[in-house]
C-alpha cells in the first residue's frame, strides 16, 4: 500500500472545547480518510497487542502543550513515514486489523451511515448486475455478492477483482483505480462519481484463464471480456484474426474463441491513455499496457504500430514523482516516491496563491537494457499511482508463482479470526468491532465498556492464532513493495532472479 499524508485540516471543538487538527491520509494516490493523531495512536497500540512478535516502527511522540503550525508539519511528516513503513511491512500491511481500521476510517470520513442500498456492477460489456449491499461493505463483500447474483461459484469469484472505470467522451474507456479490501465500493464509488464498478479479472498470466474455463459462468466472463477488450482494440488483431474471432462469436464458440484470442499481443492487459514518455525518444507519445510479466509502450509511425517491451522480471526499481509547474510554465520535481508527500504538500500550499500551478506525476523505473548497463525510463501520467500498484501486483504474482501458492490467496487472502478492534472516533468516542459482524464497520459497533468484561477471556488466543497464520501466509504473499534504507524507489524481488542467462 502506497501511503501519504499529503495536507492536514483543522477541525473545531470535539466537546472539550478545544479544536483539533486532522491528517489527510491518502492510499495510493487518492484520499481515504482523515484522522486525529490519538486515533493512529490507538492503531499503534493495538497492533502491538495483536502482534507482539513483530517490531513496530516507532510512532511520534505526544505532544503537552498544543502544537505551533511548525510542530503540526512536523508531526505531519512524523506520521506520514510512520504510516508509510506501516504499509511497507509483509504483516502489518496484510493484518486483518488494520484493514477493518482503514474500512471503519473511511466510513467516518464520509459520514456514511450504515444502510442498505442497491449498487450496480458493470461487466465489461455493459451488462449490470444491480447488487443488494450495505454501504459499508468492503469490497470483497460486494464482489461476492455480485459473483452470487450471476451464479459465479465462490471458490472462482477470487479470480476478479473490482475496478473503477470512466467513459470519456471519445468513448474510450478509463480505468481509475482498483478496489481494495480496505475500502468500501458504495463510498469510493460515491467520490469518483464519473465512474461505474466494473467486474474484471483480478490475475494477470493468462495460464489462470484454464482453471476458469472448467466452469460455465467463469467461461462466459473471460469470453465477455475478451470481446469487449478485442472492440476496444485493448488486443492487437489483424484483419484475418479479427475475421477469425467474429465467425466463432457468430457461432456462439466461446471456448474455440478464448483459445485464438488467449494467444494474441496484449491478451489479459490493463491500457492506460496515451502518455508522454522518454524513450526511445524524448517527447515520445506511447499507449502504456501492463500485463503477461511486461510493460509495454506502443507508438504509431503513420498507421504502422510499433511496441517496446519491458520485462517486469528486468525493472531493478521504480519510483512515483510529482511534477510542480508554475505559471512560468516551468516544472520541478519531488525526489522519488520516499519524498513525493512532502513535495505534494508544498505544492498544495502553492497552489492557494498561484491558480495557474498544478501538479503532475510520473513514472520512472530503472532497466536492465543489456549486461551491467542499467537505464532509466520515465513516463508522464496522471495515472503513474495506479501503474506502479499494477506493477507491486505482477510481481507479487510472479513471486506467489515461485512460492507455488494457489492465486486465490494472492487475490483474496483468507479472513483470519484477531482480537476484537478498538476504533475511537474523532469526538473521542471508543467503540469495539468483534469479528462477527455482518460488515466490521461501525454500523455493527458495540460499546467497549460493554463488552470489555466479555472479549478478555478470548483476546489472547484469538491473538495468538491471528499472528502465527499471519507470519504462515506470509511465505505464501511475500510482498514487493520495500522502501530500502537511504532509497526512494520501490524495490523490485523478482529482479534478484535475473541471471546472465536471462539477458
Amino acid at each position: 500500500m502506497h501511503f501519504s499524508i499529503p495536507s492536514t485540516q483543522e477541525f473545531g471543538s470535539d466537546g472539550s472545547g478545544s479544536s483539533y487538527t486532522g491528517f489527510n491520509i491518502h492510499i495510493n494516490g487518492s484520499f481515504h480518510c482523515c484522522l486525529r493523531y490519538k486515533q493512529l495512536h490507538s492503531l499503534q497500540e493495538q497492533l502491538k497487542r495483536s502482534l507482539p512478535s513483530i517490531a513496530l516502527p516507532s510512532f511520534p511522540p505526544k505532544k503537552l502543550l498544543s502544537l505551533t503550525p511548525n510542530q503540526i508539519e512536523q508531526r505531519r511528516l512524523s506520521l506520514e513515514r510512520y504510516i508509510q513503513l506501516v504499509g511497507q511491512d509483509p504483516v502489518l500491511c496484510r493484518s486483518e486489523l488494520l484493514r477493518a481500521f482503514l474500512l471503519n476510517a473511511q466510513q467516518e470520513s464520509s459520514f456514511t451511515e450504515c444502510s442498505e442500498v442497491t449498487l450496480d456492477v458493470y461487466l465489461m460489456n455493459g451488462y449490470r448486475i444491480s447488487a443488494s449491499v450495505y454501504t459499508t461493505d468492503c469490497t470483497g463483500k460486494v464482489l461476492e455478492k455480485a459473483c452470487a447474483l450471476i451464479d459465479l461459484p465462490k471458490d472462482r469469484a477470487c479470480y476478479f477483482a473490482l475496478y473503477l472505470m470512466r467513459k470519456e467522451a471519445s468513448g474510450a474507456l478509463t480505468i481509475v483505480k482498483r478496489l481494495m479490501e480496505f475500502e468500501a465500493p458504495y463510498i469510493s464509488a460515491k467520490r469518483w462519481d464519473d465512474c461505474k464498478l466494473v467486474l474484471r479479472t483480478g490475475y494477470w498470466d493468462a495460464c489462470y484463464d484454464l482453471e476458469l474455463m472448467r466452469d460455465r459462468i467463469a467461461l462466459n466472463l473471460l469470453y465477455l471480456q475478451a470481446m469487449s477488450d478485442v472492440e476496444r482494440g485493448w488486443i492487437v488483431t489483424t484483419r484475418d484474426q479479427s475475421e477469425q474471432l467474429t465467425n466463432m462469436q457468430a457461432r456462439g464458440s466461446k471456448s474455440e474463441y478464448l483459445d485464438v484470442v488467449r494467444k494474441l499481443p496484449l491478451y489479459g492487459c490493463l491500457q492506460f491513455p496515451r502518455a508522454c514518455v522518454d524513450y526511445p525518444e524524448p517527447n515520445t507519445v506511447a499507449t502504456v499496457v501492463l500485463g503477461n510479466k511486461e510493460l509495454n509502450l506502443l507508438t504509431y509511425v503513420g498507421k504502422e504500430m510499433q511496441e517496446t517491451k519491458f520485462k517486469v522480471t528486468r525493472i531493478r526499481c521504480w519510483r512515483v514523482t510529482p511534477i510542480h509547474i508554475n505559471e512560468d510554465n516551468q516544472s520541478s520535481t519531488g525526489g522519488g516516491y520516499g519524498r513525493q508527500q512532502q513535495s505534494s504538500s508544498h505544492a498544495s500550499s502553492q497552489q492557494k496563491s498561484s491558480s495557474s500551478s498544478t501538479i503532475s506525476l510520473e513514472l520512472s523505473f530503472e532497466y536492465l537494457m543489456a549486461k551491467n548497463q542499467l537505464k532509466w525510463i520515465t513516463i508522464y501520467s496522471e495515472q503513474s499511482m495506479l501503474m506502479s500498484v499494477c506493477l507491486q501486483s505482477i510481481v507479487d504474482e510472479l513471486l506467489n508463482q515461485k512460492n507455488g501458492s494457489d492465486p486465490a490467496h494472492l487475490q483474496n487472502p483468507q479472513h483470519v479470526e484477531y482480537a476484537p478492534l478498538s476504533y475511537i472516533r474523532r469526538d473521542g468516542s471508543n467503540h469495539c468491532i468483534t469479528d462477527s459482524s455482518s460488515t466490521d464497520t461501525l454500523c455493527n459497533l458495540v460499546n467497549n465498556d460493554s463488552s470489555s468484561n466479555n472479549g478478555t477471556s478470548t483476546q489472547q488466543h484469538s491473538t495468538n492464532n491471528g499472528s502465527s497464520f499471519i507470519r504462515r501466509k506470509l511465505k505464501e504473499f511475500n510482498t514487493t513493495v520495500r522502501f530500502k534504507n537511504g532509497k526512494d524507489s520501490v524495490q523490485n524481488e523478482a529482479f534478484e532472479w535475473i541471471g546472465d542467462d536471462d539477458l
